[in-house]
């Protein structure tokens, strides 16, 4: 069986990854979403194993002693990860895995999985960005500077990533990640290709 692929799209917030996310899973339902797991509280609407993986801060260190993690963080208090197990179960399986996650996480999940597809979505320029951020209506001018400077820092490192995408059009930019899912399948790898000759010695 040709082992799945893993990929990763991050991007600065407004740049409509997850959007793209969610089109590509309505559009291609043999792809799976990881669900992160976090030590936070439920928040109205939430379903565990849904939106996030529930647990308490004791259980989370635990998995992270077990190197149970592609990758963690800790943000203001609370721990967030994605689970390792079932990942790992779904690539092979066969079954394509998409993480959204943040750079920092990105970076983790190469190292600890460097076969790892990493996709940088990014926005037409910094003041699309702006408005698109500020079309929220929850920002003030001094929160959106540090959204925005949050957001260079990010795009400046787009050089360790594999692909990037310019969100201009929702459409278009769903269809190149798309694109790039595809090609990536259809990559020549040592393991996939010892499986295939393999699969084809059997029908001799």
């Amino acid at each position: 069986m040709t082992k799945g692929k893993l990929f990763v799209i991050s991007g600065p917030s407004g740049t409509g990854k997850g959007t793209i996310c969610s089109k590509i899973l309505d559009q291609r339902p043999s792809i799976r979403m990881s669900v992160s797991m976090t030590t936070r509280t439920p928040r109205n609407g939430e379903i565990d194993k849904i939106h996030y993986h529930f647990t308490d801060h004791d259980s989370f260190r635990n998995l992270i002693e077990a190197d149970g993690f592609l990758e963690y963080a800790n943000v203001y208090g609370n721990f967030y990860g994605t689970p390792r197990k079932q990942v790992m179960e779904w690539l092979d399986e066969g079954i394509d895995v998409i993480l959204e996650i943040d750079v920092q996480g990105a970076m983790q999940v190469r190292n600890s999985y460097p076969d790892a597809v990493l996709i940088f979505i990014l926005p037409p320029s910094l003041e699309e960005l702006r408005n698109r951020i500020a079309g929220r209506g929850s920002e003030t001018e001094e929160t959106m500077k540090k959204r925005l400077g949050a957001a260079l820092n990010e795009i400046s490192q787009v050089g360790e990533y594999d692909y990037s995408v310019v969100n201009d059009d929702i459409d278009i930019a769903v269809d190149k990640v798309k694109s790039i899912i595809v090609s990536e399948q259809c990559r020549v790898d040592c393991e996939n290709v010892e499986l295939t000759v393999d699969k084809y010695k059997e029908e001799l």
